[in-house]
């Protein structure tokens, strides 16, 4: 930063602490719009960055967030700055300066993944956008409560950092609900998961979700079924748990026959979440057992994920008992103990 612009920035940082926000965030905008006209993006980008932190920080989401937005579309779009470590943490440092609840908070984050899906974007993620983008973001709005949203970024960034806040945001929710939801909420990650085509996060999920619910209920019955190359710990009490554990060992070894065996199976228990799981596991089978299915329009992961729990779109913690719906499973069905599981697990 030239010292021409760390004076600018002092004076600015002066009239915030006096509460002239309006002035301070018109003068910022007024010396930005002289840098970008001369393509000095590097001036520009110290201006905005700075500038956005100084509001955001003073609780001044909306005038932070519409520096900060200009910052990525004026700059980072506008002069294709490549995404790097350097670019990125910038960036991220703002995501996290934001106040909760800030609506303009909103566009920000759609901008950036704008920013990181570019193909002409050196670094670009077409696809889905940046993981640690993704990751980050997820995380800050995890912790805030916004439960779609975070859910939503925490799984397309797909980190292996992301498994562990994702499942211990379902886990804690889990917490105020009836313990026979517990698949319901695990159900969350190891799904979403196999759709994206990650196993290992799936299986990370779940066996990080299980850990915590035996660790805090240490009389919950288990057992465990072994067989030559296979380890599966099943509890009698919770038969939708139990589906998604055999779920993951029929895909590992992408066994079609073990798959609809386990639909077979557990058809009744199935019966009671057709409406929260169907699309998935259609999707599912097609993804890993070629069982194809009619094309569908839209996002099959985040036509699942709104149809679960949350809500489609809905953006805030569920109260306790949330998950309780005409879609769940009825207590009475759901805490029925599984017969014993006859299957060929080698």
């Amino acid at each position: 930063m030239s010292n021409k612009i760390a004076k600018t920035l002092a004076r600015q940082k002066e009239k915030i602490a006096e509460g002239n926000y309006y002035e301070a965030h018109q003068q910022l905008r007024v010396i930005t719009a002289r840098y970008l006209k001369s393509s000095d993006f590097i001036s520009a980008a110290d201006v905005l960055s700075n500038g956005a932190l100084l509001l955001l920080r003073a609780g001044q989401g909306g005038s932070g967030g519409d520096l900060a937005t200009t910052l990525v579309t004026d700059v980072y779009i506008k002069a294709q700055w490549p995404i790097n470590a350097e670019n990125k943490s910038r960036v991220i440092e703002i995501v996290k300066a934001f106040p909760p609840g800030e609506p303009t908070r909103k566009r920000y984050i759609q901008e950036l993944m704008n920013w990181s899906t570019k193909p002409e974007i050196e670094g670009s993620h077409a696809e889905r956008g940046d993981a640690e983008l993704h990751h980050e973001t997820g995380v800050v709005l995890a912790n805030e409560g916004d439960a779609y949203e975070a859910e939503r970024h925490l799984l397309l960034g797909q980190t292996p950092q992301s498994v562990s806040p994702l499942v211990n945001m379902h886990y804690n929710w889990y917490k105020e609900d009836s313990p026979h939801t517990a698949a319901i909420y695990a159900s969350r990650s190891v799904l979403s998961y196999l759709i994206l085509g990650n196993l290992q996060s799936a299986t990370t999920s779940l066996a990080t979700f299980t850990s915590q619910l035996i660790s805090a209920n240490s009389s919950i019955p288990t057992q465990t079924i072994e067989s030559s190359k296979s380890s599966v710990r099943i509890f009698p009490s919770l038969p939708l748990l139990n589906f998604l554990s055999l779920l993951l060992l029929a895909v590992q070894k992408g066994d079609s026959a073990l798959f609809k065996q386990l639909a077979k199976h557990y058809a009744a228990h199935l019966k009671d979440v057709q409406e929260l799981w169907g699309d998935a596991l259609a999707q599912i089978g097609e993804v890993w057992f070629g069982i194809r299915i009619p094309r569908q329009r839209g996002n099959p992961l985040f036509d699942m994920m709104g149809s679960m729990m949350f809500g489609g779109g809905q953006s805030q913690k569920p109260s306790a008992g949330a998950s309780q719906r005409s879609s769940t499973p009825k207590p009475a069905q759901a805490k029925l103990a599984e017969k014993p599981v006859a299957m060929d697990l080698d």
